[in-house]
């Protein structure tokens, strides 16, 4: 059974970086597209960064220049590096993999940006 963990999140100060973290087990594919989106209280989730399996890299409007998204495929894992934190940022990141022709997501990770 495919399982996605994320870590990385926490309470960092405005101006701040965070590093999240995206692990899959429970399957044999190593290359697939991932995903990014996070979800503040009151509002829907939306997109943050995508990564195809060929390495193409998306940012939604608000993030470009700060957010960056990558990976590595032999752990499996996904990253997303968050500079530049501002408050509006504050919301629960989750991360999504589409392997062979599932959707899977994580159960979430808190980023609060505060002073």
């Amino acid at each position: 059974q495919v399982q996605l963990v994320e870590s990385g999140g926490g309470l960092v100060q405005p101006g701040g970086s965070l590093r999240l973290s995206c692990a899959a087990s429970g399957t044999t594919f190593m290359i697939y597209p991932m995903g990014w989106y996070r979800q503040a209280p009151g509002k829907q989730r939306e997109l943050v960064a995508t990564i195809t399996s060929a390495g193409n890299t998306n940012y939604a409007n608000l993030v470009k220049g700060r957010f960056t998204i990558s990976r590595d495929i032999a752990k499996k894992t996904g990253y997303l590096q968050l500079n530049s934190l501002k408050p509006e940022d504050t919301a629960v990141y989750y991360c999504n993999a589409v392997i062979n022709n599932r959707s899977y997501w994580g159960q979430g990770t808190q980023v609060t940006v505060s002073s």
